[in-house]
C-alpha cells in the first residue's frame, strides 16, 4: 500500500473506531498585549442565557445536534447543556460552531475527562499551561464552560496568527503544524458528521481563499 493510502486507511480507522487523535498546544512567548487579551477572554463572566439562542435557527440547531450526538453523549440533559455551552463559546470567539464539534470529535472523542499523553484536558484538549498563562490556578480545565471557553479562545488566537487558515491554525492547535493529517481529520469530521443544512465552509488555506473571493477565516 502507498503512503498515501497508508494514510487515509488510519484516518479511517480513527473514525470506525470512535478514537481520538489527540495532540497538545506548544508552549510560545505571548507577546503582553496578546496575554492580556486572552486572559480577559476566558475571565470575563460567563452569561447563564444568551439572548440569540432564543431564535428558531438555533433552536432547530441544537435539536438537530442533540439528535446526532445522542449515541456519544446519552444523558441528554448534559449534552444540552453542553451544546448550549459550546454554541456560546464558538460563536463568541467568531466560531463556526460545527468546527468545534468537528476539533472535539478528533480531540477527545467527546469524552469530557480525557487526558492526552502529553497532559492535555478535557474536550478540547487543552494543555494545563494555558491556565498558568492566561488563567488562574482556580480554574478546572474538567470543568464543561471552562473547557469549551478556553478550547475556543485558543482556536481563534491561532486563526488570527495564521491570518484565517485554518490547516495551519488547527496545525499549531494540535501541536502537529506542517502536517496535514490532523486539519484532514477535522475537516472530514466537521464536513460527515456536523454540518447542518449548508455545505461546510471553504477550507484552504487563506492565500488561496482570498483568491477565490473568500474572507479569511470565512
Amino acid at each position: 500500500m502507498s503512503q498515501h493510502g497508508l494514510k487515509k486507511a488510519a484516518l479511517l480507522l480513527v473514525f470506525l473506531s470512535g478514537g481520538a487523535w489527540a495532540g497538545a498546544q506548544k508552549y510560545e512567548a505571548l507577546a503582553d498585549s496578546v496575554r492580556s487579551q486572552l486572559s480577559k477572554s476566558v475571565a470575563d463572566t460567563a452569561v447563564e442565557h444568551a439572548a440569540f439562542a432564543d431564535s428558531a435557527a438555533v433552536q432547530a440547531w441544537l435539536a438537530e445536534m442533540s439528535r446526532r450526538m445522542a449515541r456519544r453523549i446519552p444523558d441528554a440533559e448534559f449534552r444540552n447543556d453542553f451544546l448550549n455551552t459550546l454554541h456560546y463559546e464558538a460563536t463568541r470567539a467568531g466560531l463556526d460552531p460545527e468546527l468545534m464539534l468537528g476539533l472535539i470529535e478528533v480531540e477527545s472523542g467527546f469524552k469530557k475527562y480525557a487526558v492526552s499523553d502529553m497532559g492535555a484536558r478535557g474536550f478540547t484538549q487543552v494543555m494545563p499551561f494555558w491556565v498558568e498563562t492566561i488563567g488562574n490556578r482556580d480554574q478546572d480545565l474538567f470543568h464543561l464552560r471552562t473547557n469549551l471557553r478556553y478550547g475556543a479562545t485558543i482556536l481563534r488566537h491561532y486563526l488570527d496568527i495564521e491570518r484565517g487558515d485554518y490547516f495551519r491554525a488547527l496545525g499549531r492547535y494540535n501541536g502537529s503544524l506542517g502536517r496535514p493529517e490532523y486539519p484532514n481529520a477535522v475537516r472530514a469530521a466537521w464536513r460527515n458528521h456536523w454540518t447542518y443544512g449548508i455545505e461546510s465552509r471553504p477550507f484552504r488555506p487563506a492565500k488561496q481563499a482570498r483568491a477565490a473571493g473568500d474572507k479569511p477565516g470565512s
